[in-house]
């Protein structure tokens, strides 16, 4: 005899396991800033390639509707050449994530990992056109290993805050 959700199976939807869903709802720039304290002298520097410092940080928290989550891919770049600063770019670049159905000990590596590996070619194209576009040659960053960061920066008991910053 068949059962209710005609598989057949024995299986109601009763007690049908969960669907797992993570889903980038939206992508978008939080904040952007940057800084070109030197100009226009910087530009007659000729010949001297800038030193690039990157800075790179995600942070997650949870937000108002069930089951979805900001997840912030942050950068911060310098750049200098000999004693003076070239340029000094800000960027959040945030993801919207609907997240649901997963065991609590998946939440923080899903949304540390995969969402900002989602977000960084968006990012990454940001910045490779705001630097073009203030006179400077593209900035290129390699691909970022985020699995390694958050095994360097997160010890995987912690429960996801409900207020704060996961990292």
């Amino acid at each position: 005899m068949a059962d209710a959700n005609g598989t057949g199976d024995g299986a109601t939807a009763d007690n049908a396991p969960p669907v797992q869903t993570f889903r980038l709802v939206a992508q978008y720039v939080k904040d952007l800033s940057f800084e070109n304290p030197n100009a226009p002298d910087i530009y007659l520097n000729e010949g001297t390639a800038p030193q690039i410092a990157v800075n790179v940080d995600v942070q997650a928290t949870p937000v108002g509707a069930p089951d979805h989550y900001e997840v912030i891919l942050r950068f911060e770049v310098e750049a200098t050449s000999g004693d003076r600063k070239a340029f000094l770019i800000e960027l959040s670049f945030g993801g919207l994530y609907h997240l649901a159905g997963l065991p609590e000990e998946h939440v923080r590596p899903v949304l540390l990992v995969e969402g900002p590996r989602m977000l960084f070619p968006f990012a990454r194209r940001i910045l490779a056109d705001l630097t073009r576009e203030c006179g400077f040659p593209p900035l290129l960053i390699q691909p970022i290993d985020f699995l390694r960061l958050y095994n360097e920066k997160v010890q995987p008991d912690q429960p996801l805050p409900s207020d704060d910053s996961i990292v």
